[in-house]
């Protein structure tokens, strides 16, 4: 009964958000886009250096700047149009980080068994020299035996 008061609205976008919704996950979705984050100042910054263009998102003043070579143009948005775009740029970013993370995960773990695999190789080696060296001593300590 109460649910329908609980219910965020679903939030219809104007045409110029929609627009710029679509221009930022097109970037986010392509890798040659960085993705640098300011947390203390609030700030987002996207960059296409292959497609000149970047993006200002500053979260605080509900702002975003598109950037390409020829223009300019900051805007304020609504607050939930510009949380929405926020959380877009922080999945993307967090999907990236995971990415990175597993790489070097992955990297740790070849060379841990590496790593091992050598010193299991090391340990046999010094386990056959040790076993070498017992059978020619036991083989010296029968010989000195025979002659006596």
């Amino acid at each position: 009964m109460f649910k329908f008061l609980f219910r965020r609205k679903v939030k219809v976008y104007t045409k110029i958000e929609n627009h710029i919704f679509g221009i930022i996950t097109e970037l986010l979705k392509v890798s040659s886009t960085d993705i640098n984050v300011d947390e203390l100042g609030g700030k987002y910054y996207l960059s296409n250096e292959e497609q000149h263009f970047k993006v200002t998102i500053l979260s605080n003043d509900y702002v975003i700047r598109l950037t390409n070579t020829r223009d300019s143009v900051a805007e304020k948005y609504d607050k939930f149009f510009v949380e929405d775009v926020l959380k877009a740029v922080k999945e993307e970013k967090h999907r990236r980080m995971e990415l990175v993370y597993d790489s070097i995960t992955n990297s740790i773990e070849k060379m841990a068994e590496r790593l091992h695999n050598t010193l299991i190789e090391s340990n046999e080696q010094e386990t056959q020299k040790v076993r070498r060296l017992e059978t020619n001593n036991n083989k010296q300590v029968k010989n000195k035996k025979a002659n006596y």
